[in-house]
């Protein structure tokens, strides 16, 4: 606790200094009286020092706390970016955001599922079922799946992101904090948009709205967006001739809003699909087991020339990469079926949403908040590394998620309150099938097979052939079924000018239901499992028994050694928690505001759909508690040209989830769920907007953070234990910096110039709690611009645009099949122009 003291100390520091400066800037700058009303903007008065100039920044209003209120205002730490920047920074999808909110990561798991960290807080997980614990909403409603964020980002008027737990207005899940999307909504007077992008690597997008009446108190608006992208950036070291990142991603959006006496009704429906290529990786080495050399059984039966081929082929580039041949992978051998479809997407989602308001009263309105999402994938992907069939999946999966809100709320002289209730029904179907064709740990079951051909286990009549196209494929394979449901309060007090309280508290129940196994597919485990796995498991848990009974064709090959026997794995996770939050605000004047804040969050239980030989390796992990104490400034100076916020964290987090593994006889290693007793993060966070000049804007951002797991032991990739204590958490740098400078300058009446530059650093990571500088992702820095000319009326816009203009080599996540370790790279250059129109 030594350290995280002197952080916070120096966060209390660095605020005491911020206070001192603005009271001093206050003084002399002539500022509005400090018993100006903390929830309005102090009144403007005819002096010249108190007046605005034409270089102050304007305010962001958000909806932080579910009402709408000045950015400035809000005692919680929030980045917001309205869509004139979305635009001219070209941030179009979740992962753009981290150019700009550097304490936001992005990591690329090889099934496509993002993997979300924000302040070092993340859950690393390749499932589609997978929440994460920064939560994703869309006009309040939850997008409850990181997979759910994968389409393109269709009219969007303000990304909002809130940093710390959120449970107690946003629910589970929150425990880092959330990303609010707010989408463009109708309006009375007729209007448009449209973008068009054209770019290399053969890309093509359009995007915009038309918005306008309907007919007397309603509204409609219609948001569309296309990504195209025709040639793929990653390029086959063995067959140049082939590329894989091709882009095909196109959704609309249509949303009505009406105004029928006391009521105000908002409904709106989504509708995206994605066929893009799946990025495949780039192999860098071999996990223990198989090193070459390393004295691992399974390391004399790496496929032939691998170690030839990554010794040959370090990458360099983010165009690098290598997969199987087509041919190859595509072939039925034996008894083992391949898999035909292109590397590609092949998902849909639909989301809609009832929004209907009653006024009771000039200060009570009730809310009912109705959402609906529904994601559909099949997917293929190929994260071998080299040119060779050593991890190949097809995902298969459906995702239906409803929810429901109803909430009191209102306010009055000094006050605001809510209350309400939420009731969620989520049902998912998770499966992939898999090819481990010339993966050296299969070749060695394989090989280890062969040897009981001729043994008296061989009952059933399997030959060599069968035993050597044996392991090739199987499927895993998972069902949820969740029900969530809560009880809500939140509610802020202003005792004076000067302070105000704010007090919320959150009662959620969580039911989750899970069968899943890992099974055969059409006969190919039958004959490692029904020979090598039934007579090791016998000798090795419990000899005394008689041999389980084998497996049939399309059955588990999941073994329970509680029963002896192979089969599905059936869980129940039936959890409460009780989510809270106090917090004080101090407004000196007008343009300053302290907070001092307590609050704690849950991310719920959950269980893991692995390639389970073991019935243990789909167990749940329980619900992880986070407990966050921060103190914070937002402070304005210079007439308002320059604000700066600054807050100082710890977390102290309990039963936090990981990937993990468990130690295993037969496989090593094999992957699990897990939850660490105790960690704990702490950092301070800090971001400068300055307006020197009416044209430019500087932004800058940055992240000091420290993590550490304290006293934990757990098994390594080699199957053996470990003592974890003191290892940092994954995917959290110490260090992320961003700057953005935005220009824009009339040149006459009519036209305007407009330039851009943002560049984003991030010390070393690591992407495993063990030390092993395999899996760092090193240091690097992202630089992206842009200039234009623009109408003066903002009627036309023209400008040419690079992203990642040094083309930097970067790896976003780095992952082990269990025999090659793969990076997966980040975007290559890429530049382009865009004209847009309004109307």
């Amino acid at each position: 606790m030594g350290r995280t003291r002197r952080a916070m100390y120096l966060g209390a520091s660095i605020l005491a200094v911020m206070a001192g400066a603005a009271q001093a800037q206050d003084a002399a700058a002539g500022a509005p009286d400090a018993t100006a009303p903390a929830q309005e903007e102090a009144p403007a008065t005819t002096s010249q020092q108190t007046r605005p100039s034409d270089a102050a920044l304007g305010d962001i209003v958000v909806t932080a706390q579910r009402r709408a209120e000045s950015i400035n205002r809000v005692g919680i730490s929030v980045q917001a970016l309205e869509s004139e920047t979305l635009q001219e920074l070209r941030v179009q999808n979740v992962r753009d955001l981290t150019a700009v909110v550097p304490s936001f990561t992005v990591a690329q798991s090889y099934q496509g599922v993002p993997t979300y960290t924000l302040r070092g807080i993340g859950f690393n997980s390749i499932n589609l079922s997978a929440q994460s614990t920064v939560g994703t909403y869309v006009d309040e409603v939850a997008y409850a799946y990181p997979i759910m964020n994968t389409g393109p980002l269709i009219d969007i008027e303000r990304v909002e992101v809130l940093k710390g737990p959120q449970g107690t207005l946003y629910g589970r899940n929150t425990t880092a904090g959330l990303i609010n999307f707010v989408t463009g909504k109708p309006s009375e007077d007729a209007s448009g948009a449209m973008s068009v992008d054209v770019g290399n690597y053969q890309t093509f997008n359009v995007g915009g709205y038309v918005t306008g009446p309907i007919a007397e108190g309603i509204q409609g608006r219609i948001g569309y967006r296309v990504d195209l992208s025709n040639e793929g950036w990653q390029i086959s070291n063995s067959r140049p001739n082939e590329r894989l990142g091709r882009v095909k991603r196109y959704g609309v959006r249509g949303s009505l809003a009406a105004q029928p006496g006391p009521f105000e009704i908002d409904v709106s429906a989504t509708y995206w699909v994605n066929k893009s290529d799946t990025v495949v990786g780039q192999a860098i080495g071999f996990t223990p087991a198989t090193t070459p050399g390393s004295g691992g059984a399974a390391s004399n039966f790496n496929a032939p020339g691998a170690a030839a081929y990554i010794a040959a082929n370090r990458p360099t580039s983010g165009s690098q990469a290598d997969w199987a041949p087509y041919a190859r992978r595509s072939a039925d051998i034996g008894r083992g079926a391949g898999l035909k479809g292109p590397l590609a997407e092949d998902n849909y989602f639909i989301g809609l949403k009832a929004r209907v308001q009653l006024d009771i009263s000039d200060n009570v309105r009730a809310v009912s908040l109705t959402g609906y999402n529904e994601f559909d994938r099949k997917a293929t992907f190929d994260w071998s590394g080299i040119p060779n069939e050593v991890l190949i999946q097809e995902a298969d999966g459906n995702i239906k998620s409803f929810a429901q809100e109803l909430r009191v709320e209102g306010d009055g002289p000094g006050f605001n309150w809510l209350v309400g209730g939420y009731y969620a029904k989520d049902k998912i179907r998770d499966t992939n099938r898999t090819l481990l064709g010339e993966n050296a740990n299969s070749a060695l079951l394989r090989f280890a097979t062969s040897q009981l051909i001729n043994s008296p286990i061989n009952t059933f009549g399997y030959t060599l052939a069968d035993a050597a196209t044996t392991f090739r494929t199987y499927r895993d394979e998972g069902a949820f079924d969740t029900t969530t449901w809560s009880i809500f309060a939140n509610g802020d007090y202003a005792f004076s000018d000067l302070v105000k309280l704010t007090l919320g508290a959150r009662y959620t129940q969580d039911l989750q239901k899970f069968t899943g196994c890992s099974r055969d597919f059409n006969g190919s485990m039958q004959t490692n499992i029904n020979l090598f796995n039934r007579g090791l498991y016998q000798q090795l848990f419990n000899p005394t028994l008689p041999l389980a009974a084998p497996i049939g064709r399309n059955e588990c090959n999941t073994f329970n050694p509680a029963t002896n026997s192979f089969g599905i794995v059936n869980s129940r996770l039936d959890e409460d928690n009780f989510a809270w939050r106090g917090a004080l605000d101090f407004t000196p004047n007008a343009t300053t505001l302290f907070y001092a804040s307590i609050s704690r969050g849950y991310k719920s239980g959950t269980s893991p759909i692995n390639a389970a030989s073991n019935a243990a390796q789909n167990l749940p992990a329980k619900q992880e508690r986070l407990t966050a104490y921060e103190i914070g400034a937002k402070l304005g100076f210079l007439d308002r040209r320059v604000q700066l916020n600054v807050a100082g964290f710890y977390y102290d987090y309990k039963d936090k989830q990981i990937s993990a593994y468990f130690a295993d006889p037969i496989y090593t290693a094999l992957a699990r769920l897990d939850n660490i007793p105790k960690s704990e993060a702490y950092g301070i966070e800090g971001e400068l907007t300055v307006r020197p000049a009416r044209p430019l804007t500087l932004m800058a951002n940055a992240l000091w953070l420290k993590t550490r797991i304290n006293g934990y032991v757990g098994t390594n990739a080699a199957g053996r234990p470990q003592d974890f204590d003191g290892a940092r958490f994954i995917y959290s740098p110490e260090w992320t910096l961003s700057g953005t400078a935005l220009f824009d300058q009339p040149v006459n009446d009519d036209v305007s110039f407009t330039a851009n530059a943002n560049v984003r650093w991030q010390s070393r990571q690591t992407t495993i709690f063990e030390f092993n500088p395999l899996y760092d992702i090193k240091p690097y820095a992202v630089v992206n611009a842009g200039f234009g000319v623009k109408a003066a009326d903002e009627s036309w816009a023209v400008n040419v645009w690079g992203r990642n203009l040094f083309d930097e080599y970067y790896w976003n996540a780095v992952a082990s099949n269990a025999n090659i370790v793969v990076r997966f790279p980040g975007q290559v250059r890429t530049y382009g122009a865009t004209a847009t129109f309004r109307f």
